[in-house]
């Protein structure tokens, strides 16, 4: 059976940038802007706060997970909300391993935290799919998931690429399932826990090239029509046939990135009658053609 969470986070293609051991004291306070740059935090020892920018401030304690998809702007800080506001700038101790806040006070924080960078050209349209926060507690296996991030990315061994790449999408997978609810915030992982809306969702993924229409779709569902459409509209975000529309694109830029599939077959593959009537398709939704789209993607990863 087709996993929707799996296929979006692999066509995600996440690659780790930064890892590090923070250790903390006293009141402290760092603000980042890293527009596009998914950020991940678990806490060992002690309690922090964590912002984004125009939410309320969540206080992260020992054992919580905390993954930000695109971190547009994020400030971790102490408990004690420090007198001074500008930001405090981490020592760097040993190799991954930074020291912030007061260094005459004893240690009362430890964290792994890292960023991630997520190498699909469609990473701005499936990071629409997660959700904002993703907040984890109480989750052992995430903490050690980021430990062996952290750790491989330090170390330089042989096939480390490989098993970084392998190790953040069992990371990203696994902190999403886990924070999945109804409560969650609209997107792909909070459509999931709804049996009626996965059933829709699995189908649209097992077979984009059926030629689909949302009384189709609504059937799959064991909805109505109108049930159907609002319920999807409103968990996901966005439409039935929208969303299907993107992911058929997101399926045909991954196969042209890739040069090994006929313009012909891709539009086959995504449920398009035609060579011409894709491309037509293709350009209005990516601005290009899909050969030179091909093209150009080739050009970039040689360059």
């Amino acid at each position: 059976m087709v996993d929707p969470l799996a296929e979006v986070v692999l066509l995600l293609q996440p690659t780790a940038r930064f890892s590090k051991n923070v250790i903390g004291a006293g009141a402290w306070q760092v603000h980042r802007s890293d527009a596009g740059q998914p950020f991940y935090c678990a806490v060992l020892e002690g309690s922090c706060r964590l912002t984004l920018d125009g939410r309320e401030p969540l206080v992260l304690e020992a054992g919580d997970f905390a993954l930000v998809p695109a971190a547009f702007g994020v400030t971790m800080s102490s408990l004690e909300v420090p007198t001074d506001t500008a930001n405090a700038l981490p020592v760097e101790l040993s190799p991954g391993i930074f020291r912030i806040g007061d260094a005459e006070k004893p240690i009362d924080l430890r964290i792994l935290a890292g960023h991630c960078s997520f190498g699909s050209q469609d990473a701005a349209l499936l990071v629409s799919l997660l959700p904002e926060l993703v907040h984890v507690r109480g989750e052992e296996r995430l903490a050690t998931l980021v430990h062996l991030v952290g750790q491989e990315s330090r170390e330089r061994r042989p096939a480390r690429e490989l098993i970084l790449t392998r190790l953040l999408e069992v990371l990203l997978i696994e902190a999403l399932r886990s924070n999945a609810s109804a409560a969650s915030p609209p997107g792909l992982v909070r459509a999931l826990t709804d049996a009626r809306l996965a059933a829709a969702i699995r189908a649209m993924h097992e077979q984009p090239a059926r030629p689909w229409t949302v009384i189709d779709l609504a059937k799959a569902a064991a909805l109505s029509r109108t049930t159907f459409f609002e319920r999807f509209s409103c968990a996901v975000g966005m439409a039935p046939m929208a969303y299907l529309l993107a992911w058929r694109m997101a399926l045909a830029k991954d196969m042209l990135r890739r040069r090994k599939v006929a313009i012909a077959d891709v539009a086959e593959r995504v449920g398009y009658a035609s060579a011409s009537t894709f491309s037509v398709a293709f350009s209005r939704y990516v601005g290009k053609r899909p050969a030179q789209y091909a093209r150009e993607s080739e050009d970039a990863s040689q360059s």
